[in-house]
Parts: C-alpha cells; sequence; structure tokens
C-alpha cells in the first residue's frame, strides 16, 4: 500500500500521481462530505444503507450527485478489489469543486470525486475482550451532525483531547445530555435495556445504529432512542460504541472510573458475537 491505486474524477491512479486544484472548496473550506465502507470478503458491508446517507448528507448541503447509484456502488467494489486487502474500507468525498475563492456557492463548479481503498485494521483481541477506555468533553461542534461533512475539526479536537488522556474515545455532552463520540455512536446499557440518544441533527447516524437496533431485537435486548443525561452515562451498568472501523467496543473505564463491574458486560458480548455473524451473512 505504499502508492495504492486511487480514484480522482473519472480516473483510477497512483496516489502519488492525484492531484487537485488549491482552489478546491473542499481544501479551502470543508465544502464537501465524505462516506467510509467496510469490505469483508470482497464483499461491501452494508453498502445501500451507507449510499443512502451519501445521497442525504449531499443533497444538505446542496452538492449535485456526481454518480447514479449503481456508479456508486461500482466504483466501491473497483476499489475494493484494487485494494487487495481482506478486510478493507473504501474512502469516498465529494467536494462541491474547483472555483474562486468565495464563501457562496459557485455557479458551474464541477464537484471533486475522490475515492481510495486501504487495509481495514479492526480493534486487536485486547480491545475486544479487556475493553477500552475512553473521556468526556462538552460537545461544541455545530448544530449539523448529522450530515457527514468534511468539515471535521470540532471531531480532530475530540479525537486528540481521547489520544491525550490516554483514552479511546471522548465522549460528547450537550446541554448535559450524551450525543455521541469523536468518531463513533454511543449507547448505554442499564439493567439489561439498551439506550441510544435520538437520530437527530446532533448526532451523525452510524450505519451501525440501525444495525444494532436490530441485532438488539435478535438477541432479546430492549432498545429505546431518547434523551440520555449526563448522570445515567456515569451510572450506566455498560457503555458500548460503534463505527465501521471499531466495529463494536465496551467502554469500561470513564474520566479514570470504572464503569459497571470494569469489564465487559452480558450485552456487549451477545451483541458482538451477532455482529461478527452478521459480517459472515452478508
Amino acid at each position: 500500500m505504499d502508492n495504492p491505486i486511487v480514484w480522482l474524477n473519472g480516473e483510477l491512479v497512483p496516489l502519488a500521481d492525484a492531484k487537485i486544484s488549491v482552489l478546491d472548496r473542499g481544501f479551502l473550506f470543508g465544502d464537501g462530505i465524505y462516506e467510509v465502507v467496510p469490505v469483508y470478503a470482497g464483499k461491501p458491508f452494508r453498502l445501500a444503507p451507507h449510499l443512502d446517507r451519501l445521497e442525504r448528507s449531499l443533497a444538505e448541503v446542496r452538492i449535485a450527485n456526481p454518480y447514479s447509484r449503481d456508479e456508486w456502488a461500482a466504483l466501491v467494489q473497483r476499489l475494493a478489489d484494487a485494494c487487495g486487502s481482506d478486510p478493507c474500507s473504501v474512502y469516498l468525498q465529494v467536494t462541491r469543486g474547483v472555483a474562486p475563492r468565495q464563501h457562496a456557492f459557485p455557479r458551474d463548479a464541477k464537484p471533486t470525486v475522490y475515492g481510495i481503498a486501504t487495509p481495514l485494521t479492526l480493534p486487536n483481541a485486547e480491545k475486544v475482550e479487556q475493553g477500552v477506555a475512553a473521556v468526556t468533553h462538552e460537545d461544541r461542534r455545530w448544530q449539523n451532525c448529522h450530515i457527514k461533512s468534511t468539515s471535521l475539526l470540532g471531531n480532530v479536537l475530540m479525537a486528540q483531547h481521547a489520544a491525550e488522556n490516554d483514552a479511546m474515545e471522548t465522549l460528547q455532552f450537550r446541554g448535559g445530555f450524551l450525543t455521541e463520540g469523536s468518531s463513533s455512536n454511543v449507547w448505554v446499557v442499564k439493567n439489561g435495556q439498551m439506550f441510544a440518544p435520538p437520530r437527530d441533527n446532533l448526532i451523525l447516524e452510524g450505519i451501525r445504529y440501525t444495525l444494532l437496533e436490530q441485532l438488539c431485537a435478535a438477541c432479546g435486548v430492549p432498545f429505546s432512542a431518547r434523551a440520555i443525561g449526563e448522570a445515567e452515562v456515569r451510572a450506566a451498568d455498560e457503555l458500548l460504541i460503534t463505527s465501521a472501523t471499531k466495529e463494536v467496543l465496551a467502554v469500561v473505564q470513564l474520566d479514570g472510573k470504572p464503569v459497571g463491574a470494569g469489564v465487559p458486560g452480558p450485552v456487549f458480548r451477545a451483541l458482538y458475537a451477532a455482529y461478527q455473524r452478521a459480517k459472515g451473512a452478508a
């Protein structure tokens, strides 16, 4: 993977040869959206929901969708095949394109489309078996977190906050209520029931959100989406985080204090096993 093949504006080229203009609005303003699709055994995992979200994000920021759904699906598969690694993840990015630097939308800019597939490094056995640490922070991001925007400085700062505190993730609170991690959705377990923040503009609804809801039903774990106060998070029996690259992980320490018994709990173990089965059935 020293010089992988990437997709840029209709061509497959070596990464070292892929160039964009310094006037690209993605570079100047973060004016773009992105998507990340995990691929297992050569098959994109839950591709339809990923493409649904890509289309929603483009519509939200009013970037014309440059490809049909079949073309997006073919591109994901083509990049995955070119990667030669299993598992891998396919990153797709669409910016508004190249135009003189002005804040308002340009009239005739053509979207810039970039894609790359890279090996997917999943959490190791130690993280799965022993769980991970997290810290907390006030959520200071914008109000449109449901858009998978490339404007990720707020998320970057929260990821750095976790790294500087030897933690895997930062759990964020807005107005005293749980939102999400820097790059993951957060799940709270109490008395055998699982809860998650509601699907609204304050979180990016991960593709694993609906999947975990389905897995809860299959495992007999009651689930509901509702506002979750900070005190509930700190008193949880279990905390889980999910994302395309983390899959499902148990948070066993929050701000230096144990979560529940301080070890991955039964709900995590049931859902982790169900998640692995879902991957195999894809």
